[in-house]
């Protein structure tokens, strides 16, 4: 417990636990489900279905489905007799939902409803100094309040039960400070209101920076017979607060009575402006701002809404890494020390009155805005108010937020358009008829491109910026979500469960495990933005670049590059890697410029230019990939380094082309061109079926054979009206075989563009692969990955599904140049001679949702070679709706001009 002394200062003494990595044990009973109809004991803080009570619901239960169990708590605590004279109150930071206290038998006060805000009761006179003191708590998670479960309650998330936040003494003098709001702004202005219980004539405010130096003078100020006091002053040239710099200060004020200190009573804050500009945009410090946001549950797998400070650092440390800057509390308070955090470390919030699509009574939510108000109102994060969600808005309410505010911070009805800014949810790219992106009004989405599985998030999120970011009257916008909730099923032999596909839509896993999502927007949402560069033999490290920083120049922030050639056909490295570091160029925000990296003169004899940067805290922005080799050159190299000659034989038997080099037997359908056999020393290397063509006819005909030289040549005929694809297959001597089609797309717009070969799934260990990785891509989520070589082994992972296993080993693999197909037999070898080609690896299994939006695509056979390949959807939106990159690839055929059709070149090593 906390020192029971220092008398002038709030004394906190904790009854409960802090979080869910430091909690008390109190003795429970639960009235139905699992354990209940007996006293034991449970943590405090928790959410009881978490410690095997109660019953699991989901927001979408039917009512007369749902756990509506009522958790019994005793806990039994001391007072020592010094603080006889003190005003001593009980506090609860969160409680699900309705909860009733009592003290040594004793009502402390009125039952509280609403589960996200702290309430407290002035328990003095029920108390027993040098005594032991009876806590007991009631507890019932279905409110009887209607009007509460429908803001609380009745929604997209798991529902839970208990005193899940901490609950606390406070201590305090016969005259103290009961509530502090601040409001600081960026010229240095500071006003105050100060309210207090008892009799004092005289106040101090002292402003102290981070280092605890006082900033300008104290201020003194006299008190009539008020018990609120308001206090101006003005502060020259104060360090002011944003996501980017957040400094802080603290606000010292100090109650005193003929000179005798009575109370003291401090609050961090930061000198920032908000400023509404009607069709304009929201503006920190005079700039116009872009939130690059994601949307928050209060959760942990084993825990539920029962969290930690140190999960709170851990969520805003990855919600930076990620390039965010804004995070909105969904869909309700936070803990305090979340926004603790973001005050520290940076990052802009919107705080929520709980209501999903119901809301409070006006009378109910007008007290928990209050006590929201109360416990937020001095944090400089907060620069937005949300009245609810999707309808859960209660108009009534709106005028006390404004009322309760000393800043008068905007407010906003997330999913309408009010108050200026139009914040509808996932609406479609371009979409609106005189609104939204095509209106007047601020445009600012509160969610968008909803996870499912591995759609959403950065799958979109390229067009949706970019678009955003040119288009004056956006302010951005927040991603749905940022982890999957998946919660610890006590009841079920503690599986994760996600409620089907209702709970696996973050950006990470429950654990956060970081999916593909994660390093696409670390890299869209990066302030240092390139303009594509070719590494082409003009190259003179100039890269042009454009500062999205809102505060920050460039020059203060650290550039380094590095240069890396491989091996061929292995991962290690073929010569020391090169590195260097750049001088960061002076580029103030929202402005363009360039910076030169100072290359060796042999730089393009590498393989690949890493170019990274630091924030002015030295954490990674992002590292960029040039890939300087191109896939040909590669290829031409891995084939020069064997020289072996064998014989070359081939003949006809039945439909086939039998070819033999040396152990190595193919073959090949002398009708269609496809490879139907392939042996390596009588081991059957089970790769074949292929190339199928897709989408695109396969209409290989005319087959002939011929001894080149040394070399057999087996190709199919041109006829622009039957078989205008064509298939050439080479055998070289050294048991290498080159694959060459040229192929139309079967229609304008297409999901697939290359080729399929069958291999079973079950022969499978791995791969190796020089490419982007090591994540998958879609056609609308090519950014994240770095270029390099990467060792990925199989897995059967199916995102936001247990076991939360990335990268995921199935899908599509962007810029092959070579793979090492991995088996439980032979091994084998595949380089491509193409740009942009991907490598496709089997099906993973088939998701989709009720919409059908979502629909992963994949074509037949199970290893592809494509050179167009589907984007993905998400829940609320198909692929083709989230911008230009999620529509079908296009090509036009030119009436089957033989020298206008595709090209893919592939080789083969089975040895």
């Amino acid at each position: 417990m906390a020192s029971w002394v220092n008398a002038q200062e709030t004394q906190k003494v904790y009854l409960s636990g802090k979080g869910n990595d430091d909690r008390v044990n109190w003795q429970f009973f639960c009235t139905s489900g699992q354990n209940s109809g007996k006293w034991t004991t449970i943590p405090v803080p928790s959410c009881w279905e978490l410690q095997g009570f109660g019953k699991y619901n989901y927001g979408f239960n039917k009512d007369s489905s749902r756990g509506k169990e009522i958790g019994k708590y005793k806990y039994t605590f001391n007072v020592p007799i010094s603080w006889k004279q003190k005003i001593i109150q009980i506090v609860f930071e969160g409680a699900i939902t309705d909860t009733k206290v009592f003290i040594n038998g004793k009502l402390a006060g009125p039952i509280h409803q609403g589960a996200y805000y702290a309430f407290k009761y002035d328990i003095s006179k029920s108390l027993k100094y040098g005594k032991t003191n009876l806590l007991e708590v009631e507890v019932a998670k279905h409110s009887a309040n209607e009007s509460v479960n429908d803001a609380e309650r009745r929604g997209d998330f798991w529902l839970f039960g208990g005193i899940f936040r901490p609950v606390y003494l406070e201590g305090l003098p016969p005259t103290y400070i009961s509530s502090i709001a601040v409001d600081a702004k960026a010229d240095g202005s500071l006003k105050s209101q100060v309210s207090f219980s008892g009799k004092a004539d005289e106040i101090k405010m002292e402003l102290l920076d981070a280092k605890g130096v006082l900033l300008g003078q104290t201020l003194t100020q006299k008190i009539e017979a008020i018990s609120t006091v308001n206090i101006t002053a003005q502060f020259q040239s104060p360090k002011l607060w944003s996501a980017e710099f957040p400094n802080l200060y603290t606000a010292k004020f100090t109650l005193l009575k003929n000179g005798k200190i009575l109370h003291t009573l401090s609050k961090k804050i930061g000198f920032r402006t908000i400023e509404f500009k009607e069709r304009d945009g929201l503006f920190v410090n005079g700039v116009k701002m872009k939130f690059k946001g994601v949307n928050r549950h209060s959760f942990w797998p084993t825990s539920g809404r029962t969290t930690s400070k140190n999960l709170s650092i851990e969520d805003v440390k990855l919600i930076k890494e990620m390039n965010m800057n804004a995070v909105r509390m969904s869909h309700y308070p936070p803990d305090d020390h979340f926004l603790e955090v973001c005050d520290s470390l940076g990052l802009y919030v919107v705080d929520e009155l709980a209501g999903w699509h119901g809301h409070y009574d006006t009378p109910t939510g007008k007290k928990l805005l209050k006590e929201m108000m109360v416990h937020d109102v001095n944090h400089p994060s907060i620069i937005f108010w949300a009245n609810g969600n999707e309808g859960g808005h209660n108009l009534e309410l709106d005028k006390y937020f404004k009322e309760f505010d000393i800043q008068n911070r905007p407010v906003i009805h997330p999913w309408q358009l009010f108050g200026g800014f139009d914040t509808q949810h996932y609406r479609e790219y371009n979409y609106g008829i005189g609104n939204y992106m095509n209106g007047h009004d601020i445009v600012m989405p509160t969610e968008f491109l909803h996870g499912l599985y591995d759609g959403g998030h950065g799958a979109g999120l390229e067009d949706y910026w970019e678009a955003m970011w040119n288009t004056p009257k956006s302010a951005g916008g927040f991603l749905w979500v940022f982890a999957d909730e998946g919660v610890v099923r006590t009841d079920k032999n503690n599986i994760i469960d996600t409620d089907k596909d209702r709970g696996p839509d973050g950006i990470l896993g429950p654990f956060h495990e970081k999916e593909a999502s994660y390093f696409t927007i670390k890299e869209v949402w990066s302030p240092v933005h390139f303009e594509a560069k070719e590494m082409t033999a003009g190259f003179d490290g100039t890269f042009n670049i454009q500062n999205r920083y809102d505060f920050t120049n460039f020059n203060q922030c650290s550039f380094s590059w590095e240069l890396k050639k491989f091996n061929l056909l292995d991962r290690f490295l073929a010569m020391p890697a090169v590195k260097g570091s750049a001088v960061a160029p002076d580029i103030e925000p929202h402005q363009s410029g360039a910076f030169k990296v100072n290359l060796p003169n042999n730089w393009s004899t590498y393989d690949v230019l890493y170019v990274t940067v630091k924030d002015l805290y030295q954490k990674e922005i992002f590292t960029w990939s040039f890939p300087i080799s191109k896939p040909n050159q590669i290829a031409r190299a891995i084939l020069n380094l064997d020289t072996t000659k064998d014989n070359l034989t081939y003949s006809e038997i039945g439909e086939s082309y039998l070819v033999k080099v040396k152990a190595l037997q193919i073959k090949i359908n002398r009708n269609n061109g496809l490879l139907e056999k392939v042996e390596n020393a009588g081991v059957e290397i089970p790769f074949n079926k292929g190339p199928m063509v897709e989408e695109g006819a396969n209409n290989f005909k005319g087959f002939t054979a011929k001894m080149v030289t040394d070399t057999l040549v087996i190709e199919s005929v041109y006829n622009k009206k039957e078989s205008y694809n064509t298939l050439q297959w080479k055998i070289y001597p050294n048991g290498w075989i080159r694959m060459k089609v040229n192929y139309f797309p079967g229609e304008y717009f297409t999901w697939f563009d290359g080729v399929n070969f069958s291999f079973p799934e079950s022969e499978i260990k791995g791969i190796e692969y020089m490419g982007s990785g090591p994540y998958r891509v879609w056609k609308n989520r090519l950014k994240g990955n770095q270029f390099g070589i990467w060792n990925k082994p199989y897995n059967n992972t199916e995102t936001g599904e247990f076991p939360f296993v990335y990268p995921e080993f199935k899908g599509y693999h962007a810029q092959l140049y070579w793979c090492e197909i991995l088996t439980k037999g032979k091994n084998f070898t595949v380089l491509a001679e193409n740009e942009d080609t991907f490598l496709r690896l089997f099906t993973p299994s088939f998701k989709d949702d009720q919409w059908h939006n979502y629909v992963p695509r994949f074509p037949s056979g199970d290893i592809s070679f494509m050179q167009g390949i589907p984007s993905i959807g998400n829940k609320t939106q198909r692929g083709e709706t989230t911008g230009p990159m999620g529509m079908k690839n296009i090509y036009y055929d030119y009436d089957k001009a033989q020298n206008r059709a595709k090209e893919l070149i592939l080789y083969f090593n089975f040895n």
